[in-house]
């Protein structure tokens, strides 16, 4: 049972409090004031347990059932706000409000950060516009224990609702970084000393046969769906990986190819290392 309890005034989906975090929906509004809104358990259990969130929220009548949530928010410090069911929906991008939300600061970290920490193993997606796909790579990223997860060019934001739901919380675990210069990130990963790997239908080389690379310290480059990667950046690439496809599929989406990948890295890099 909670201890303390939140603040008894329910917002409605008019009050100024409301109606201010809705304009978090808006990529614009989330740069300008350097904040977001997650939705959901996971992304909510992630933030708490990160020390990400700064208020929480939660529908008048789910108090009980997000009770640890609310409970761990309250034992933090935290503000804790009720919502009635208009103003729930009007804060969910969701097609069903899941009822509970955390407000947090943005989480993007800097190329040189990551880069200054030496990493063995890095995600990195070439323009990536669909929001559901950054946040899938975003959680196989973390689930193979990559350092970073980088989003080069004209890319979807990563606190996008979409984006942030899909990483199950995983946003919250895993440096993200959002570079526009394309070329100029990839030189500076490479000079940092992590080969760029990019993924072919004709690579020279199988994933199979990929051991002795994958030991090395690499940066796996992934495109978005619709163009893949560009041509000059295949042609730069250190390395041309191809997946080997033993049915009869075409091919491979973003997601299925880069768990693929990142397990194959994660399989080589922590052999012999303690469970």
């Amino acid at each position: 049972m909670i201890e303390k309890r939140p603040a008894t005034n329910v917002l409605t989906e008019r009050s100024s409090r409301v109606v201010s975090l809705t304009k978090l929906h808006r990529a614009s509004v989330r740069r300008a004031e350097g904040r977001f809104l997650v939705e959901g358990f996971n992304s909510v259990d992630a933030a708490l347990a990160t020390g990400r969130a700064g208020a929480l929220l939660v529908r008048e009548t789910d108090v009980d059932r997000h009770e640890t949530l609310v409970q761990r928010a309250v034992d933090a410090g935290l503000p804790v706000h009720l919502l009635n069911d208009r103003a729930a929906s009007k804060l969910s991008e969701a097609t069903t409000s899941p009822g509970v939300f955390a407000v947090c600061d943005l989480v993007t970290s800097t190329l040189e950060a990551v880069l200054d920490r030496r990493p063995a193993l890095l995600v990195v997606a070439v323009e990536p516009r669909e929001p559901g796909n950054v946040g899938t790579l975003t959680r196989c990223a973390d689930a193979m224990g990559a350092d970073a997860v980088i989003l080069l060019g004209d890319a979807v934001d990563p606190h996008n609702a979409k984006s942030v739901r899909a990483s199950a919380g995983s946003v919250f675990h895993i440096p993200v970084v959002r570079d526009a210069d394309v070329v100029g990130a990839l030189a500076r990963i490479r000079a940092a000393g992590a080969a760029l790997i990019a993924t072919t239908m004709d690579g020279e080389l199988s994933l199979d046969d990929a051991d002795e690379t994958l030991r090395a310290a690499h940066a796996w480059l992934f495109g978005n769906e619709a163009h893949g990667l560009p041509a000059q950046i295949l042609a730069e690439a250190d390395h041309r990986l191809s997946i080997p496809i033993h049915g009869r599929a075409e091919s491979l989406n973003l997601a299925a190819a880069s768990a693929i990948c990142l397990y194959a890295s994660a399989r080589v890099q922590n052999r012999g290392r303690p469970a």
